[in-house]
């Protein structure tokens, strides 16, 4: 399975290990939430500069695709917000996954052609066999919680 390291898939393995995201303390759903939607919006900005320096037609449908999935993400999570009253707070992770994607950004604005290509795509996916670990457990994890909610909301029917 190839997990693409995007910077939502880092968000999250940051929230699945809080205490090296946040300190000791949890995140707060204020904070997972803006979290969450900065990690889409610089996955959909990363995509935009994908789309607008690439020649190579894999790349682009590659990176054209991460930006349908995440603007819809970040569409369904900003209704999801309004919806249960949430204000997404900032906090020291979206500052951080911002700072770094900046610092990404302006490397590859420096790239063309097969160079930026190689890079960009380098980025989306995980290297690291610990991180790539942990997206696949925190996978499996969301997936079990979300079966388990499931079966206990019928019960309770």
């Amino acid at each position: 399975m190839t997990i693409r390291l995007t910077t939502a898939a880092t968000a999250i393995a940051l929230l699945i290990g809080a205490s090296g995201a946040l300190g000791n303390d949890k995140p707060t759903d204020p904070q997972i939430a803006h979290i969450a939607y900065t990690a889409g919006l610089l996955d959909i900005e990363a995509a935009k500069q994908a789309i607008a320096t690439s020649k190579n037609k894999t790349v682009v449908e590659f990176a054209e695709s991460m930006l349908r999935d995440h603007e819809t993400v970040n569409t369904q999570a900003l209704d999801l917000v309004k919806k249960l009253n949430v204000t997404p707070e900032n906090n020291d992770t979206s500052k951080s996954l911002s700072q770094a994607a900046e610092t990404k950004r302006q490397e590859l604005a420096k790239l063309e052609g097969a160079a930026f290509d190689k890079a960009y795509i380098e980025q989306e996916v995980a290297q690291n066999a610990e991180l790539k670990s942990l997206l696949e457990t925190g996978l499996k994890l969301f997936r079990g919680h979300q079966q388990h909610a499931e079966h206990v909301a019928a019960e309770l029917k």
